[in-house]
């Protein structure tokens, strides 16, 4: 009787995510050969496969769970983030000075990736159980200070990209479940205006590097007769897009990629490489991927049963679409430098894994939208 879900499974979504992860893999296999700048180059690609294989078996495993017992243990998973997390912050601030990955032995883990799932989750069971009362600002704050319990230990790491991630699902998920869209826009001003005020102090306790303040200037105001430092590989980058034409350079030819003018190309920066060796055709490809990735979660969102598995859907969507479009953006010189990857295709095993999490729980909603026929 249980099996009669699986005909509901999402096949188009999996297909999208599996042309992704493929080219992901493929282009990281471009990106990084022949590299003297790293010894361990066969192993990046490895790696890579082997969390793609682990991804779609997590990826199976939670869409056959059903997604609402997930709102049972939604206090375990925020206190157990949370323990993750400080523990992670303490240890790197004492042995390290700072960290963001726990090191197993074998793999690096980098918790705040999963941080942003249980954040969907956590939220998403907060708004839905108080749906009807989110025009009393009190369940507001509560929601407000309830992520910020996990985005303050992300923010101390420091890890400013994931931070706005997460202040992101907030403010959707907060959108979604009621609030109107113009208290919405005044909190988010609200906050903005707080950040600008404690600018100093937030530079001060090391909350944003300097790194972060050149990224920031250099958008802004960028020295046109630079041609080195933060703004070589935004110089890069550019070049590479554009000397890509229609079709490419060919695959593994692009002497931007290969003669390693651009730098980080095999994550933050693979949407240059796509677009340097596969050309307009393959950038506009892999964009198409992914806007169809989301549409098919705002589907799940639109069919659910609930509100939880809506918003759930919602989250995904959103977590998805955001960091493709800021990555993107960072790659098109239309946004500062963030760190931020392109979902299911730069290279990192832990937000593959949390990507693939996340598209496991959206396939659970689509899979149960209909009650089981018996």
């Amino acid at each position: 009787m249980r099996g009669g879900f699986w005909r509901h499974f999402d096949f188009w979504l999996l297909g999208a995510v599996t042309i992704l992860v493929i080219i992901g893999v493929t282009m990281i296999r471009s990106a990084v050969a022949g590299n003297i700048e790293l010894t361990t180059t066969t192993n990046l690609v490895n790696r890579q496969m082997i969390f793609a294989a682990a991804g779609f078996v997590v990826m199976l495993l939670t869409a056959s769970i059903d997604y609402r017992m997930w709102a049972s243990i939604s206090q375990t998973l925020y206190v157990g983030t949370f323990i993750v997390l400080g523990a992670l912050n303490i240890a790197g601030q004492a042995l390290y000075g700072s960290a963001r990955w726990f090191d197993t032995g074998v793999i690096l883990i980098q918790p705040s990736e999963i941080a942003k799932i249980v954040m969907i989750l956590v939220m998403s069971n907060y708004f839905a159980v108080h749906l009807n009362q989110m025009h009393e600002p009190r369940w507001t704050f509560r929601s407000f200070f309830l992520m910020m319990g996990i985005t303050g230990w992300v923010l101390a790491q420091p890890n400013l990209s994931t931070s706005i991630v997460l202040f992101v699902l907030w403010g959707v998920l907060l959108w979604i479940a009621g609030l109107p869209l113009k208290m919405v826009f005044g909190y988010g001003l609200a906050g903005l205006l707080a950040v600008v005020i404690s600018f100093p102090v937030l530079v001060e306790v090391g909350v944003i590097q300097e790194y972060q303040l050149r990224r920031i200037i250099n958008f802004i105001a960028p020295d046109p007769n630079a041609t080195y430092g933060d703004l070589y590989n935004i110089q890069q980058a550019l070049i590479s897009i554009g000397s890509g034409g229609l079709f490419g350079q060919g695959y593994g030819h692009g002497t931007q990629v290969q003669l390693r003018f651009l730098k980080v190309r095999w994550s933050d920066f693979i949407f240059s490489t796509i677009a340097h060796e596969l050309g307009f055709v393959g950038a506009v490809l892999v964009i198409g991927l992914v806007v169809f990735v989301v549409w098919r979660c705002l589907y799940a969102a639109r069919v659910a049963r609930d509100p939880y598995g809506a918003l759930i859907s919602y989250g995904v969507a959103t977590l998805i679409a955001f960091q493709a479009l800021v990555n993107i953006g960072v790659n098109l010189n239309v946004m500062p430098a963030t760190g931020l990857t392109l979902p299911f295709v730069s290279y990192g095993g832990s937000s593959l894994l949390a990507n693939m999490i996340a598209i496991g729980l959206v396939q659970s909603v689509i899979m149960r939208h209909k009650a089981l026929e018996i």
